[in-house]
């Protein structure tokens, strides 16, 4: 029996075979023309037979007589087709940037199959991370999270540096259906291997560390937001891609808000803005709007908060970007709340959470249904209404309690509690505060316990 080695030359034997006898007809030649003057005509037969391999310099010979290159002949690759397919890529980020993330998903996919047919590893890796991106402003979560795992898995051989894009895209993606704890847990790995490595490349670090900034504050670590935001700022002069210094700067500016330093936001923000209009990219542009809006109305600016927020999600939602589109609604909700427009902020929301239960499904979009619930039961209150309070902060509870979103829940169980003890409902109220204080018990760390130590600044 043929070992499986054997097998695979003979394959491959074969493949050459066929292609030298396709291009010898489909250019009009005999075997004795090709063959000459170096070969016979019976070379050639042996070759087409897939009985033989070509020597490298029969196949240096051969090629020039068929006007291919010998890598084509060899493999069946078109001549620079990894070029074509990095410019075809490109052609689809553009497509993705300008919010059409369904048209570049099918595009992208074209790339990812003809890479893999070809077998360029590196393009279909490529390929694959860009396909996870498209399939995040979806909101298609499983597949987002599946095209970066495998991404990894063709790169697993490759430095971590190469590698940084899809783990922070894997970590997005769980984000993004609730799962904090974990992306928190792929982002700091990730950052501990290249610290342990000494493989300090500043493109991944800043990558790693924005990404790290959201879920540390959706979780409550301030000041492991912060310190992610400044490690980032401090390495963003040796970062080469533009995008991502405008995405450093986007995530930064949410950490100095929750600091109270507004002007420094709004100085990240104008910065990520500019790029980000520089790079032609509407789909980031819109979350620039949506941080703008975030922070005039933690500055009190509800007007103006009110018209960023309007802008962002127009430009999420026309790129259908489902679940950045719901988490600026229930930020604009919340500032139309606050306007006194209570009505209006409860149809918003309506809205959102049967667009969150018919297109996105309960295992995405979990955290942004449970912040609507919460805003609707903030307006329940307000409107007397009691009992439609309760069932909406349950709701919420219920929504948010395997996320590991700690401030959230503690917020959630402080307004369940505060509603019940004004009911009268002593033991009930302090069922829910023991809840609340349960949940930021320990404020700040993750499942890593204390966060990645960083490297001296020095050795950058």
């Amino acid at each position: 029996m043929a070992s499986s080695g054997s097998a695979a030359r003979t394959a491959a034997d074969a493949g050459v075979g066929v292609r030298i006898q396709r291009l010898r007809l489909d250019r009009g030649m005999t075997q004795r023309q090709l063959a000459e003057p170096v070969y016979t005509a019976a070379y050639i037969s042996t070759l087409e037979s897939g009985r033989v391999r070509p020597s490298e310099t029969a196949l240096r010979h051969l090629a020039e007589r068929l006007g291919v290159s010998p890598d084509e002949l060899a493999t069946g690759r078109p001549t620079h087709l990894a070029t074509e397919l990095h410019l075809r890529l490109t052609d689809a980020r553009q497509l993705l940037w300008s919010g059409a993330a369904a048209e570049a998903a099918d595009a992208v996919r074209d790339v990812v199959a003809t890479a893999e047919e070809h077998g360029l590893d590196e393009e279909r890796a490529n390929g694959l991370i860009a396909l996870g991106d498209c399939a995040l402003d979806l909101g298609e979560l499983i597949e987002a999270r599946d095209s970066y795992e495998a991404a990894e898995e063709l790169l697993a051989g490759e430095p971590l540096p190469r590698r940084a894009a899809a783990v922070r895209g894997r970590a997005v993606a769980h984000l993004l259906a609730g799962e904090l704890r974990y992306a928190c847990y792929l982002l700091e790995s990730a950052i501990e291997e290249l610290n342990r490595s000494g493989l300090h490349d500043p493109d991944a670090l800043v990558l790693l560390h924005s990404a790290a900034i959201a879920p540390y504050m959706d979780m409550g670590a301030y000041a492991r937001a912060a310190q992610s935001a400044e490690f980032a700022l401090s390495l963003a002069p040796g970062v080469s891609d533009p995008a991502l210094v405008a995405r450093m700067h986007r995530g930064v500016a949410r950490a100095m808000i929750a600091e109270g330093r507004s002007a420094e936001a709004d100085a990240s923000l104008s910065k990520a803005e500019e790029l980000y209009r520089q790079l032609q990219i509407r789909t980031e542009l819109a979350h620039c709007h949506w941080m703008r809006g975030y922070v005039r109305a933690q500055d009190g600016d509800l007007e103006a908060a009110e018209s960023e927020l309007r802008t962002a999600r127009e430009m999420l939602a026309s790129g259908r970007a489902q679940l950045f589109t719901a988490q600026v609604e229930v930020e604009l909700a919340d500032v139309l709340r606050r306007r006194g427009r209570r009505e209006e902020a409860a149809d918003l929301l309506a809205r959102t959470l049967d667009a969150l239960g018919a297109g996105l499904g309960p295992e995405r979009g979990a955290v942004h249904a449970a912040g609507a619930h919460r805003l609707l039961g903030l307006i329940a209150e307000e409107d007397g209404a009691v009992e439609d309070a309760e069932r909406h902060y349950c709701e919420a509870l219920s929504l948010l309690e395997n996320s590991g979103a700690a401030g959230d829940l503690a917020d959630i169980c402080r307004l369940l509690g505060d509603l019940l003890r004004r009911e009268g409902r002593i033991e009930a109220a302090l069922d829910a505060y023991r809840t609340g204080l349960g949940h930021r018990a320990a404020p700040g760390t993750t499942t890593l316990g204390p966060g990645p130590v960083q490297p001296p600044l020095s050795s950058f």
